[in-house]
């Protein structure tokens, strides 16, 4: 059986201790803190809100009543801070009154935020103003599921009239008050 030993570091003489203890003596500190990254300013947390975009088509609708929801499964934007790219699904659920979203300019304008610095909430709720800009829905709401980085994933959710919430959400309300009074 071999009887292995690591091998010292250079400079360690013969019979000299070399452990962790030994090395905080000597003066080498490999914990010692990070320094602190440079705090978020007002300048970061406005960063791509006056962005030009282009207007979002759209056309007469036919009929009343009825729920669209569309989906982006490849959203991405640029994290205004470090430059990171986000990626994300961006879903739009809206009920139309007198037009629709015209898809591809839908499409084409989210591709505007590729390149742009802009906070993930300021993204989902510059969407939400421009849909309504454009389309003046009855109802609107907005979901940016965006995906983990550093460990943590993070959803938003913007609704138009502000303060409201969705209608899945009334209608499970609802559901719960009439099962409580049958009780």
């Amino acid at each position: 059986m071999l009887n292995w030993m690591p091998r010292k570091p250079p400079g360690c003489e013969q019979g000299t201790p070399w452990n962790r203890q030994s090395s905080r003596a000597r003066g080498a500190h490999y914990n010692t803190l990070m320094p602190k990254p440079s705090r978020y300013t007002p300048r970061h947390a406005a960063a791509g809100l006056d962005a030009e975009f282009p207007e979002i088509e759209t056309w007469p609708n036919q009929f009343p009543g009825y729920e669209i929801v569309i989906d982006d499964p490849e959203f991405t934007s640029v994290c205004p801070k470090t430059g990171l790219p986000d990626f994300g699904v961006i879903t739009l659920r809206y009920r139309p009154a007198k037009v629709c979203l015209e898809l591809k300019s839908y499409k084409q304008y989210l591709h505007n935020y590729r390149n742009l610095g802009i906070f993930q909430e300021n993204v989902v709720n510059r969407v939400l103003e421009d849909v309504v800009r454009w389309a003046k829905p009855v109802w609107a709401e907005v979901t940016g599921d965006f995906r983990p980085r550093g460990g943590i994933s993070t959803t938003i959710v913007a609704r138009w009239p502000r303060g409201r919430r969705s209608p899945s959400w009334n209608g499970r309300l609802r559901a719960r008050m009439l099962y409580s009074l049958d009780s």
